[in-house]
């Protein structure tokens, strides 16, 4: 595992050494444009993610905010933020669920029926409210509003030449997958989705993802 994550690392290492002579660069909405409007968003936003931790806090013990090591563009890691949506280990109604119980085959597992997820979680998760603090990590430059999501530490570490592509761009906060399924494709076909839109990463194509995760949220389909 060790060794493979070193591979990983050293392959990231001379992509970005080709960056320039490829070509690839970011082609979606400018992430100067996008950090202000979310700038902005945050601010609006503030009296929901008030209200949300304090409902948070009052169902279960443990910190609002959940933060956990991610891997984004090229192998870079950094903390993501979430509103927290399942119970600590310390609390008594946390059960671990069973990897053979997960509704999804491959790298990302995923369960349907959760039973670390907590009343208020199962709502904030549905509509993507638990995502919003993910709007620091784009004003930071962590992430982009549009991009393959951020991805697990355990995850890249399993991920082969063939997944790594994923990982050439921004994580964003919705993507080509996120209005076409989300965990309701397979991983596979996650996969695909996610290096379509890096291929096909354009200005339109951003504005065109963006106006489809509204109804995509509001509909709630593959959340979970």
């Amino acid at each position: 595992m060790m060794s493979f994550t070193l591979t990983n690392k050293l392959f990231f290492v001379n992509q970005q050494q080709q960056k320039a002579q490829t070509g690839f660069a970011h082609k979606g909405l400018p992430m100067w444009l996008q950090r202000s409007v979310t700038l902005i968003g945050l601010v609006m936003l503030s009296p929901l993610l008030l209200l949300v931790a304090s409902l948070i806090k009052l169902e279960s013990q443990g910190p609002v905010l959940f933060q956990q090591t991610r891997v984004g563009e090229f192998g870079r890691r950094f903390q993501c933020y979430k509103m927290r949506s399942m119970y600590v280990k310390e609390d008594p109604k946390f059960r671990e669920p069973e990897a053979s119980e997960s509704d999804r085959k491959g790298v990302c597992k995923k369960y349907y029926n959760d039973p670390r997820i907590t009343i208020i979680g199962k709502f904030i998760r549905k509509y993507s409210i638990d995502e919003l603090p993910q709007l620091w990590n784009v004003v930071k430059g962590d992430m982009a509003l549009i991009g393959p999501r951020p991805h697990l530490v355990s995850e890249y570490n399993e991920y082969d030449r063939n997944i790594l592509p994923r990982l050439y761009s921004k994580p964003g906060i919705t993507g080509l997958w996120q209005v076409s399924g989300r965990a309701d494709t397979t991983f596979d076909e996650q996969l695909e989705l996610d290096k379509r839109y890096i291929k096909q990463q354009s200005f339109v194509n951003d504005i065109k993802i963006l106006i489809a995760t509204v109804p995509a949220v509001l509909g709630a389909k593959g959340a979970y």
